[in-house]
């Protein structure tokens, strides 16, 4: 799978970011999917923009998601959508008492105008993408509306508020649309683990995950509706930056051989959260800036294979982003982790990053040597 950045957040300086413009997508739309299904890629991840499609309150500009749907289905490209990437309108914050409501009708306008489109086929939508990073960036460090400290818990609470209603308002329209959540998969631990007090102040931070699966599934919450079949396919974004000591917030090294005694392997964590939810899982997430892009992706490759050999129901990886990106806080700053990169920021031509293309083609080829081989043995055994 391949995901385009899709981020219309305020971000650290109040400024709004529209990073489906800054990168060219909205330029290169069937240039991009082109390049994606020549990878064999028919699969992606893209958003709405909520503060790009409601212009004014319960007032929709679906133009350019329209044409999105439209480029989509002639190219054969299954798209899933987030209707909440980070971004709101410049009137809302999740703590306004009216966000779940705008939130949940936009969600119910979207698949109106979806389904007027593409009356047959699965829809996919992730309703708000990365709640308890979103909660975290906006509610405890002042990094994006409504820059609060000490609010994590509220605005998330009010976050899983608006995600539910919308999911209900989704469900009114057509009951069959699947759910994707798309959380960061992280572990955290301690540098410390003979002293019992640290060793459950880690897992405490650590289990803190989970508390949006929870919310969503009903085990947490129950006044905000959730149910388990909201909990449908489990999506977990990871990077290189996904592990750390909770006193120091030191990053584990990733690459390191031997591993560092701390580092969980993808596997591990992937293991960890099916045991937990017996859900289909989706890395919805993964790349890496710079240099290490290429070996990045070899390492995410070893991991899938080792969990679908494992018989965990990985439905599919996605590579995000497939085009450069530029810092939300510094739109001057490219980080250089796309397939793709971006080099002349007026033209916005794509440059594709040869060495992540050949891993992104060796995994594919590991894939479907996989896949012959898991069908030559169930010919054999009903022989």
């Amino acid at each position: 799978m391949g995901g385009f950045e899709c981020a219309d957040h305020l971000n650290a300086f109040g400024n709004r970011v529209d990073l489906f413009q800054a990168s060219g997508h909205d330029r290169y739309l069937e240039e991009d999917f082109d390049a994606l299904v020549g990878l064999g890629i028919h699969t992606v991840r893209e958003g709405i923009r909520w503060s790009h499609v409601e212009y004014q309150p319960y007032r929709y500009d679906w133009s350019e998601v329209e044409q999105m749907i439209q480029v989509a289905q002639a190219k054969n490209v299954h798209v899933i959508w987030d209707i909440c990437h980070f971004g709101f309108p410049d009137d809302l914050t999740p703590l306004h008492p009216m966000f779940a409501r705008r939130f949940s009708h936009l969600c119910r306008e979207f698949v109106i105008k979806y389904r007027s489109l593409v009356p047959e086929g699965v829809l996919i939508v992730t309703p708000i993408n990365e709640v308890s990073f979103l909660s975290w960036l906006g509610g405890d460090v002042r990094g994006t509306s409504p820059y609060c400290t000490g609010q994590g818990w509220e605005v998330k609470y009010a976050l899983m508020k608006a995600y539910i209603e919308g999911i209900e308002r989704m469900k009114e329209v057509h009951a069959s649309i699947r759910i994707m959540i798309t959380e960061p998969l992280i572990s955290i631990v301690t540098h410390s683990p003979e002293n019992i007090f640290s060793t459950l102040e880690a897992k405490k931070r650590h289990n803190e995950q989970f508390q949006v699966h929870d919310i969503l599934c009903g085990a947490m919450c129950p006044e905000l509706r959730g149910k388990p079949e909201y909990l449908d396919i489990i999506g977990v974004n990871y990077y290189y930056n996904n592990q750390w000591i909770n006193e120091t917030r030191e990053i584990l090294p990733w690459a390191d051989e031997p591993a560092h005694p701390y580092f969980r392997s993808l596997h591990s964590l992937m293991e960890t959260i099916f045991i937990r939810y017996g859900r289909p899982l989706i890395i919805s997430e993964t790349s890496h800036p710079g240099e290490d892009r290429a070996k990045w992706i070899q390492s995410i490759a070893t991991a899938c294979m080792a969990i679908l050999k494992s018989g965990i129901p990985l439905l599919g990886c996605c590579f995000y982003p497939i085009v450069d990106r530029p810092d939300w806080d510094d739109l001057s700053d490219w980080h250089h982790s796309g397939i793709y990169d971006i080099f002349d920021t007026d033209a916005l031509t794509r440059v594709p990053d040869v060495a992540s293309i050949d891993a992104i083609l060796n995994f594919k080829n590991q894939m479907e040597t996989l896949e012959h081989g898991t069908a030559a043995a169930i010919t054999a055994q009903q022989a």
